[in-house]
């Protein structure tokens, strides 16, 4: 395979929602480069993209995959993405990396919820865009209505290059307004005939070509003059107006395509070629440290890692962009995150599953390599003496979470070791053991995730099976009152015994109160607790009455205590506990024994001192169309929500509540049944609250029976 220089390689990503073809394209793309001989369908299974079984099963892609086109002198390196939110992660790490998005709107549908969201990350990193409106050649392809939603979700910098003169099932021509020509394609799709446009389309493609001229010139200062003076731009000045808007992000050019009929799909990539930037036309990138990194062949070599798989038959795959010099096999470089050296013995061009090895890859290019041992996805790799660090992808926050188990006793290492395999190839999913809640709990991104998750889980692990269930939530307590208590703890058995009472006043803690009243207070410690809260621990002894070595064994029985709260078994918090008095003997005494009484004292206290069960809650934001506002506040007040309120953000309306997490088990997806995935949400921990007195009384006696059970 060729070498490619910096300027030859463009990297696109193609994005939109499920079904509105991107694998489609991808593969017309491979076909119109001669790549393929023939191109595979989605519904035959046997597209270059979609290679996964999982994915030929389910019929749309689930992982994104890096495909290339030699196309014209150029390589065009294409991250085909798949387009439902649950792996929104996957293409968040592909516009990490890519320098144009293409964004495929489906005719037949218009603006589809999943573009919607897409752009939001897109506006994130800034990526100049492309939109190509697919599927014209569907009955109910509707061009004019899909431009005018484009222009409502995402701005007037919309701007139609080309429009179809006869879209629907007779579809094969395509107006361009940019090149003011008509392409005419045959039946069956790919090379078209250059024909004047029609007389009859004659007067709207000249208005369609001003309206493009002016968008271009209204970007660039110096083309505006040029505008003015002969009110024209030619082909070439709008080419450079054009790119310079994109990178911009200022202009977004709309193309035609039938993906399925192989029919517009060359002129976009000569589009591609033509005027989509290059990486070293783009800012340069910036370090960590706010430094700027040029994307130069000539450079230090750097990369960044955006993506990890493991193949059973050579291990993992580590997916790099070149970002700064010319990458050669055999180099050794440098981790920066962990100062680990890592020798690249291969570098592979990649065309979805089949890799093709290559000697060098200049900097913008993309490329993958095997076996990096201590490197992971968001790490960077330079050369010996630099510090480079890039910017880590910020992938989107989990919206579900379900606790894991494996199907069979004594699969537990076998599940243990597949589940940071999920993770390492995939990092939306977050694997969290709970001592408290004594679950393995998975954070993913919704049903249609977790459904993935399962099926990788048997797929690493032969025979392994999983099961999920409910996450428990992780309550606290406290109490209301104050109260005191003592507990004796004697215990005699023949040689030396056990003697240790405890005097302790139990009350509860907030802060800026003063010290008890009736007491000194000789010894003051403040624990900041890992669970939230605190403790305050007081010592008002007087007169030795409990020597002070013993004060750390009482402490450290309420604490004991304060990890399994007597009501449900939750942490405590928020408490305030001042010993006051207490007896010793000279020879039973010792710490077990003061560690006992306090840990009784403490635990007498607190069931009569008013105790309370606090719940979490989170503050949730749900992003979504203004027509489903009402159907999500019913939804969301029945989940007992106090809704604080709506506004703007984006496109979108924003219900923001408060709701307690016992309430939010399976709201992803009866939020996408609502919706019909139109809309999208985040939570985060606001606040710990009491219980209502039924509720509370049903987790006490639920607790109950639960320990009973386990005690038979």
């Amino acid at each position: 395979m060729p070498n490619f220089d910096t300027s030859h390689v463009k990297n696109i990503v193609l994005l939109g929602h499920a079904g509105s073809g991107k694998t489609t394209l991808s593969e017309t793309m491979l076909f119109e480069a001669g790549l393929l001989s023939r191109r595979g369908t989605v519904e035959e299974k046997n597209t270059v993209a979609d290679f996964y079984e999982l994915e030929q099963h389910r019929g749309n892609s689930i992982f994104s995959k890096l495909l290339h086109a030699p196309w014209r002198g150029y390589k065009i390196n294409i991250l085909d993405t798949p387009g439902y939110d649950d792996f929104a992660g996957e293409v968040v790490a592909s516009l990490r990396v890519a320098d144009t998005g293409v964004m495929l709107l489906n005719a037949n549908f218009g603006v589809e919820v999943g573009s919607d969201i897409i752009w939001e990350y897109t506006e994130h990193f800034k990526t100049p865009m492309i939109f190509a409106v697919n599927k014209l050649d569907l009955e109910k392809a509707d061009f004019d209505k899909t431009v005018a939603q484009a222009k409502e979700h995402f701005g007037r910098n919309v701007a139609v290059v080309q429009y179809p003169l006869n879209q629907g099932l007779e579809f094969d021509s395509i107006i361009d307004v940019l090149r003011m020509t008509m392409y005419k394609f045959p039946a069956e799709g790919g090379k078209p005939k250059k024909l004047p446009i029609p007389d009859s389309e004659r007067e709207k493609a000249n208005r369609l070509h001003k309206e493009l001229i002016e968008a271009i010139a209204e970007n660039d200062e110096s083309l505006m003059e040029k505008y003015f003076d002969k009110d024209e731009l030619d082909e070439d000045e709008m080419k450079m107006g054009l790119k310079k808007a994109m990178i911009n992000h200022d202009l977004f050019p709309l193309f035609c395509i039938s993906a399925k009929k192989n029919m517009g799909s060359g002129r976009l990539m000569g589009f591609i070629d033509n005027v989509c930037p290059s990486a070293n036309e783009m800012p340069p990138q910036k370090t960590k440290t706010d430094d700027e990194l040029p994307c130069d062949a000539n450079g230090p070599a750097c990369i960044f890692i955006y993506k990890t798989i493991s193949e059973t038959h050579i291990g993992d795959m580590s997916f790099f962009k070149v970002y700064s010099g010319t990458l050669k096999s055999g180099m050794e470089l440098v981790n920066e995150s962990n100062g680990v050296s890592e020798k690249l013995h291969q570098l592979f061009s990649v065309e979805g599953a089949k890799r093709t090895a290559v000697n060098e890859l200049s900097a913008g290019d993309i490329g993958a390599t095997i076996k990096l041992k201590h490197t992971h996805v968001n790490n960077t790799l330079h050369v010996r003496g630099k510090n480079y660090e890039l910017p880590p992808i910020e992938f989107p926050a989990q919206t579900m979470s379900v606790a894991i188990e494996p199907a069979q006793k004594g699969d537990e290492e076998k599940l243990s070791l597949a589940l940071h395999q999920v993770q390492e190839e995939d990092p939306t999913v977050v694997v969290e053991v709970s001592q408290e809640l004594k679950q393995t709990i998975i954070h993913c991104m919704g049903e249609l995730h977790l459904s993935v998750i399962k099926w990788k889980l048997e797929h690493i692990s032969k025979n392994l099976g999983v099961k999920f269930t409910k996450t428990r939530i992780p309550y606290r307590e406290t109490i209301r009152k104050s109260v005191q208590s003592n507990y004796r703890h004697k215990k005699q058995s023949g040689g030396a015994g056990q003697f240790g009472e405890v005097y302790m006043q139990v009350e509860p803690w907030y802060e800026g109160m003063n010290d008890p009243k009736g007491f000194s207070v000789r010894g003051r410690d403040e624990h900041k607790l890992e669970w939230g809260g605190k403790l305050v621990f007081l010592n008002c002894i007087v007169g030795g009455a409990i020597d002070q070595r013993f004060l750390p064994s009482i402490l450290k029985g309420v604490m004991e205590k304060m990890h399994v709260g007597p009501l449900t078994g939750s942490y405590v918090r928020d408490v305030r506990v001042t010993v006051y008095d207490g007896k010793m003997h000279p020879v039973d005494s010792n710490d077990i024994s003061f560690k006992i009484a306090g840990l009784m004292a403490f635990k007498q206290a607190f069931q009569q001192a008013d105790p309370q069960i606090l719940e979490p809650v989170y503050s949730v934001a749900v992003l979504c169309p203004d027509d489903l506002t009402g159907s999500i506040i019913s939804d969301l007040q029945a989940r007992r929500a106090i809704i604080e309120g709506m506004d703007t953000e984006g496109h979108f309306t924003k219900i923001t509540a408060k709701v307690p997490l016992s309430e939010m088990d399976d709201y992803s997806s009866s939020l996408r049944s609502i919706t019909q995935g139109r809309a999208k949400f985040r939570m985060e921990f606001f606040e710990y609250v009491p219980v209502s007195f039924e509720l509370q009384k049903k987790l006490i006696d639920d607790y109950h029976k639960i320990s009973v059970k386990e005690e038979a």
